[in-house]
């Protein structure tokens, strides 16, 4: 439910959907969502590297083993899962651009056999946080996956998320389970 004074408005644009969040008279911010294009990927990046602190399996290892691995820290290793995103399933990645800057993406897997969408990846550049841009693109996914005919999507995050564990409830998800990671040096 959105509070008082507070209007959102959603509509099919030529190349993606375009969102725009109202309080009173003013407009916090406008944005739109669209497909992942090759030039998004150091921008993706990025805006990976900086929300994933503190609430990424990478970096918590680095912090409990103390220290780098293979000569990379944390922000390179979690960089490399955009890479494999891509990778995997390009078509699958989408972007929220506002004034004409990459604010924020979900990526997402599918397995048809299963019936089950998956989303890897979802992060928001901290300017651009605290706007709807990570509830939009996380419909998106959904709706996505929707139209796809899958029957369940499942996405995951750390205790140490609060953000994350506020907003996938929000959207519907149900907890279903948590899992305790172990690692050490060799």
């Amino acid at each position: 439910m959105m509070p008082q004074g507070v209007k959102r408005s959603k509509g099919r644009a030529q190349k993606g959907w375009w969102f725009s969040v109202e309080i009173g008279w003013m407009r916090k911010m406008q944005f739109n969502i669209r497909s992942y294009h090759r030039r998004d990927l150091e921008s993706l990046k990025a805006i990976t590297m900086e929300g994933f602190e503190g609430v990424s399996l990478d970096h918590a290892t680095e912090r409990v083993l103390e220290g780098e691995f293979a000569g990379h820290d944390w922000r390179w290793r979690k960089a490399r899962h955009v890479d494999e995103d891509v990778a995997i399933f390009a078509e699958g990645v989408f972007v929220a651009e506002a004034n004409g800057l990459v604010a924020g993406y979900i990526s997402t897997r599918i397995d048809r056999d299963a019936g089950k969408g998956r989303i890897p990846n979802l992060a928001v550049a901290a300017w651009a946080r605290r706007e709807g841009i990570g509830r939009a693109l996380l419909e998106h996914a959904l709706a996505f996956f929707r139209e796809e005919k899958l029957e369940y999507a499942t996405i995951e995050t750390m205790v140490s998320n609060p953000l994350g564990q506020s907003l996938y409830p929000s959207c519907g998800f149900q907890e279903v389970a948590r899992q305790i990671h172990f690692a050490q040096r060799l």
